[in-house]
């Protein structure tokens, strides 16, 4: 799917966010500029936060809770950490009992991103343009064909 413009990309995160679920796991890839705060900040929008969602880049973990919120969700930015062994200190499992994920640079969990994941590829194109690759989880097929 391309996606040109921001506010496709917010859309996008917006249409993704009417399917989220507790438990969820919502994996961003895709270099630097790519788009992947911009899709999480329109699933976060969608799900009721007023105002800017901060990219969690240097907290790593931002959570949002209910009210602020209509379900709750951690945003994950794993950009600055080196592999699976720094992110094995955050216990990202323990949000999934009451929370859903938003999970960005999700290839420094190595082999341990959740096998429900919903796993989003963004690509910056010649023009500007970003290309979504979705990699579909059986959690997801059906909502994912609605979106």
């Amino acid at each position: 799917m391309d996606l040109t413009g921001e506010a496709a990309m917010l859309d996008l995160g917006r249409r993704i966010a009417i399917h989220a679920r507790i438990g969820d796991v919502i994996a961003l890839e895709g270099g630097l500029g790519a788009g992947k705060t911009t899709l999480a900040r329109g699933i976060l929008e969608a799900l009721g936060l007023e105002g800017e969602a901060p990219s969690p880049s240097f907290a790593i973990v931002q959570p949002y809770n209910v009210p602020e919120v209509r379900l709750p969700v951690a945003h994950v930015d794993l950009y600055r950490l080196d592999g699976p062994e720094e992110t094995e200190e955050l216990a990202l499992g323990d949000y999934l009992m009451d929370s859903m994920l938003i999970v960005e640079w999700p290839d420094r969990l190595g082999d341990g991103l959740w096998s429900h994941a919903l796993r989003l590829s963004i690509e910056i194109l010649d023009d500007g343009a970003r290309r979504l690759t979705a990699d579909v989880s059986a959690a997801w097929t059906d909502r994912w064909s609605q979106i």
